[in-house]
């Protein structure tokens, strides 16, 4: 301690010398004169625009980030991608792979088969709503509300009507004369039981040969005495070598896209 305070007082020192001695010798500085009257100071124009339209822009702009933070959930719930993902998902875990197929790979696959299933429906979407929008013909409501007629229509397409009438009694609206009259905040979560509950109907069947493999494997062991080898990892080169031989994410592809 005794020696850090020996090297720093010298330097505290030395340091405010010089401050001092640069503070002596600068030049005194003269106040700014004051403008005098004759003087004419340019005239400083913030233009905001004819009509708004600054104004505008920055709502379209607000309006834009607002639906890019809402992307996620407009993908996973309007679209098809609810079924795929949770179809796969099952198919991972009858196989009793663990992380094989790794998460990213399995949204990668269902992503671009839900932009393979839903193409048909963005096409109409980008020929009667953004098109016309972009080029100024329509404005944003009008953008809207043709863009929700496509989506609609997918969307009731494949809602069961139970599911649908059950958003409709509890919030006690009138019901809808065509399917343009179905608000999105009725049909939307109607839409996407009625997704989960398909998408776990075909896990239901795609667990069942996996399963019997695992109960054979499992009776095996136990008439050979075998009690203390886990079953899983008996069963598990032959459930791969099972959705090997047939095929099987040609065939639940195919299962998939035909439910569409």
């Amino acid at each position: 301690m005794n020696r850090k305070l020996a090297v720093l007082i010298p330097l505290v020192v030395i340091v405010g010398f010089l401050w001092i001695t640069t503070a002596m010798a600068a030049p005194e500085v003269s106040p700014s004169p004051s403008p005098s009257p004759g003087l004419t100071l340019p005239d400083i124009n913030i233009q905001m625009g004819t009509d708004g339209a600054n104004g505008s822009d920055t709502i379209s702009i607000i309006l834009l980030l607002t639906v890019l933070s809402l992307a996620p959930a407009i993908l996973i719930m309007m679209t098809c991608f609810t079924r795929i993902v949770v179809v796969l998902g099952f198919v991972r875990t009858s196989l009793g792979t663990q992380q094989m197929p790794p998460n990213q790979v399995l949204i990668g696959l269902a992503l671009f088969l839900t932009m393979f299933v839903m193409a048909p429906t963005f096409g109409t979407i980008n020929e009667t709503a953004l098109q016309p929008y972009l080029k100024h013909e329509i404005n944003q409501q009008q953008a809207f509300e043709k863009a929700a007629v496509p989506i609609k229509e997918f969307m009731a397409s494949h809602t069961q009507p139970k599911d649908l009438q059950l958003f409709q009694e509890y919030s006690k609206s009138p019901k809808p004369k065509t399917i343009t009259d179905i608000p999105l905040t009725t049909l939307v979560p109607a839409f996407a039981i009625s997704e989960l509950k398909r998408a776990f109907m075909m896990g239901f069947m795609i667990f069942i040969p996996f399963l019997v493999i695992d109960m054979v494997i499992s009776s095996t062991l136990m008439a050979m005495g075998m009690m203390m080898l886990p079953p899983v990892m008996i069963s598990l080169p032959f459930k791969i070598l099972l959705f090997v031989l047939v095929d099987g994410w040609y065939l639940v592809v195919q299962s998939l896209l035909r439910s569409y």
